[in-house]
């Protein structure tokens, strides 16, 4: 699953239709649910790590720095990405 939305974010900036490739990627808040493994609503770093995320990763994305990664903070990564074009 991750190398599908990886190819599929890649696709779309390449081809300049991000909204095409906003569709087919999952909702943070599925992805959220994924990774989600010990059923708290969250994703702390080992979570992160086992689903395949750099770690680094992980403290760029929990904005207020509690040792988890909500929904809203996984989508407000996702959406400073798009606006870097990335």
């Amino acid at each position: 699953m991750r190398t599908f939305v990886l190819a599929a974010a890649a696709t779309a900036a390449l081809l300049g239709a991000a909204g095409a490739a906003q569709a087919q990627m999952p909702a943070p808040a599925d992805i959220i649910k994924n990774w989600d493994k010990n059923g708290d609503g969250a994703v702390d770093k080992a979570e992160w790590t086992a689903a395949g995320r750099p770690a680094e990763r992980f403290d760029a994305v929990d904005a207020n720095k509690d040792g988890k990664v909500t929904a809203a903070e996984l989508e407000a990564a996702m959406a400073a990405m798009r606006a870097r074009g990335g």
